[in-house]
Formats: C-alpha cells, structure tokens, sequence
C-alpha cells in the first residue's frame, strides 16, 4: 500500500468514526443503575479521584487511541496533545504502523509529544509486530507506556487487512522485553475471562478491555467495502459493560473504553472493576463540531463532574466506590449467571 493510499484510509477512518457517532452509546451502561444516598456524609474537598494505578496519573480518565498517519490526522494530533497537556491527561497514539512501514509519517504522530512534552503517553502498534517494531514506536514518541491493540474483527472486515492472527508469541516476547509498560487494548469487541486469563499468562499486567459500544469498526470498515456485506457483525463481541464483568476478581489492571459518554458512564466502569477510563469518540466529536477552546471547556467541566458524583454517593476514593450500592438489570444479571462470573 502507497503513502497516499495509507492517509486516504486514516482520514476515511476519521470521518467514517464521525459520520457513525452516537450521542447515546450502546455499551451497556443504561444497563448499571448507582442507588441515590440521601445522606452521603460527604465533601467534595474529600474527593481523591487518583486512579490506583502505578503511572502517576491525576485523573481517572484518559485520551485513548484514535488517530495520525496524515497530514489532516496530524493536525488532530496536536490538538489532541494540546488538550491532554491542559488537562493533565495521559494520551494514548492512534496505530503507528503506517509509520513503522513509512517514517515519513512519523511527524503525524510525534506531534503528539511535540505538544505535550511533559505527559503521559502511550505508544500504539498492532499484535502482529515484533519487539523491535514495537521499541520503534516506544522511541517514536519517548512513550511511558505501550498499547498493543488486538483487532481481529476490524482486519477480517477491513479490504486491505491482515489475515493472520497468530499474536501470543509477539505478546508475550514484547512484554518480557519492553522498556515501558505493556498494555493490551481491543479495539472495541470487548474480551472474556478465557482471553483474559490467556493475557495473564502470557506476562500481561495492564488490559484495556475495549468493549462493543462506543466507536464501531465493524461499521467503518464495513463502509469501506464495495458491497458493505460484513452489516451482519455490526453488534460483534462485548459491550463494554460486559467485558467488565468478564474481568471482574482477575489480578489484572482493567482499563475500560467503548461508549463513554458522561461522568456517569465513567463512575458506573469503575464501580464495575475498571481501575481508569479511557475516551476517544467523544473527544474527536467535540473537536470536530466545535473546536479546541470548546473542547477544552467541556471536558474542564466533565473532569469537575466526577468529583461531584463521588461525593453524591458518598464515597472519596476508588476503593470506596467499589462497595457503593448498586444493581444490575436483570438480562445483565442472566449474562453473568450463565457466564459463572462474580458479582459485583
């Protein structure tokens, strides 16, 4: 694939993640209801929202992957780095392995760290590359940490994609020999315990459970293909919701993208287990249909929101928040039965 043809479906995907946004998601949330306290006994000046996990991070969300690999893609990449800058956010890449197969687009990433030299951001490449490939992309972004997404459903429907999926060897060795930490993230089919528990033993500390939910690429790439005859996966996998519970009691770090659309959203995920929260559509729609200061501006305010809804329910900290009243729907309920999984 040429240069030109790499940026024309980076900037297809940007648009097509747009065209198919959904201001109410479909990840399973409606589906997790958190019982009012009248009496919360609470302070907001008692809120810690620092998410317990070993970076360092202020928040308990985070700007998940998206995009780069063009000029009109890099352009959003620095604002998206201006942005995590400005709210002290850590920031993951869009996929860099157009600019592994072509370093003249590495600038479309590294404008990433150019504008946010100080942060947290997490390099991105695909399952099928080796360690080396994976230190490229590392030292492309003097990265903190690695996200190695897994996409089987996105390349099976995707024209051009892979069509081999013969990843836990790459996993394993990279996360034996990466000089940053390692996480695995789906790109958007959730996981279950099974897959999860294959991670564990593969050496895998940090997984991003990336559920169904939130941006589609059965979708996009299904809109890429002449005759659109992949529609019958567009609800393939797990909800995010799912996925959840799938890794609830595992000894893993649980990150939880697909289909945040609130502070709300975000409170329900780590009432369920998810130890931070990662956003990535929402953050590129507001860009797209307003601007940066807008942008910046809501979530501002969405950060705020957070530290409220702790103290709504009376809780100051994650640990607290993991025993807050709450129930499941009961097809939630059946799913976890059937699935032998722990209650929340």
């Amino acid at each position: 694939m040429t240069q030109s043809q790499q940026s024309h479906r980076k900037d297809e995907h940007v648009f097509l993640a747009e065209k198919y946004f959904q201001a109410t998601a479909h990840a399973g949330f409606d589906q997790v209801r958190l019982l009012h306290r009248a009496l919360p006994e609470s302070s907001l000046a008692d809120v810690d929202l620092t998410p317990p996990i070993p970076f360092g991070w202020r928040w308990p969300i985070y700007i998940n992957a998206m995009t780069g690999g063009s000029p009109q893609t890099g352009k959003l990449n620095a604002q998206l780095g201006q942005l995590a800058q400005a709210l002290d956010l850590a920031i993951a890449s869009g996929s860099q392995s157009v600019a592994l197969h072509d370093p003249q687009l590495a600038p479309t990433f590294k404008t990433l760290r150019d504008h946010n030299p100080d942060g947290f951001i997490l390099a991105n490449i695909g399952a099928g590359h080796d360690q080396h490939a994976a230190e490229k992309a590392i030292s492309m972004l003097d990265a903190d940490a690695l996200e190695i997404h897994v996409n089987a459903a996105q390349e099976v429907i995707m024209p051009e994609g892979d069509r081999d999926f013969l990843w836990q060897e790459n996993i394993r060795t990279i996360a034996a020999t990466a000089s940053v930490p390692v996480v695995v993230k789906e790109v958007g089919n959730g996981f279950i315990r099974e897959d999860l528990q294959t991670l564990q033993q593969l050496g895998i500390h940090y997984v991003d459970i990336g559920g169904r939910g939130g941006t589609n690429f059965a979708v996009i790439e299904n809109a890429r293909r002449p005759h659109h005859d992949f529609s019958y996966l567009q609800d393939w996998g797990q909800t995010t919701v799912e996925s959840l519970l799938e890794a609830r009691g595992l000894p893993l770090t649980i990150l939880a993208t697909g289909g945040i659309r609130s502070p709300l959203d975000v409170i329900k995920a780590q009432r369920l287990g998810a130890h931070a929260v990662g956003i990535s559509g929402l953050v590129l729609h507001h860009l797209i249909q307003t601007d940066y200061a807008a942008t910046l501006a809501y979530f501002q305010e969405f950060l705020q929101q957070l530290r409220q809804l702790y103290a709504l329910l009376g809780v100051t900290n994650w640990q607290a928040l993991q025993t807050a009243p709450a129930v499941l729907s009961p097809e939630l309920e059946y799913y976890r039965h059937v699935r032998h999984l722990p209650a929340i």
